[in-house]
C-alpha cells in the first residue's frame, strides 16, 4: 500500500522549496555588495577611457558620418 501524505503539508513543503529556489537565484544575481558594484564600475570607467586613449583620430566611433565631413 502507499505511503498516506497530507496533502496541506506537502503543497507547503513544495512551495517553501519553490521560494528557497527562487532566493538562490535572487542571491545570485543581486547578492553584490556596494564595494564590489563600485569596483566593476570603476574598471570598466578605467578600460573605457583606456580604448579612448588609443583612436587613431578624434572621430566618435560611435557616428560613422562624422568621417565624410571632409
Amino acid at each position: 500500500m502507499g505511503e498516506i501524505i497530507n496533502l496541506r503539508q506537502f503543497r507547503k513543503a513544495q512551495e517553501r522549496k519553490q521560494a528557497e529556489r527562487k532566493a538562490e537565484a535572487n542571491r545570485l544575481a543581486f547578492g553584490r555588495t556596494k564595494a564590489e558594484r563600485e569596483m566593476t564600475e570603476a574598471a570598466q570607467t578605467k578600460e573605457r577611457q583606456r580604448l579612448d586613449a588609443h583612436q587613431l583620430d578624434g572621430r566618435d566611433p560611435a557616428k560613422p558620418d562624422a568621417a565624410k565631413d571632409d
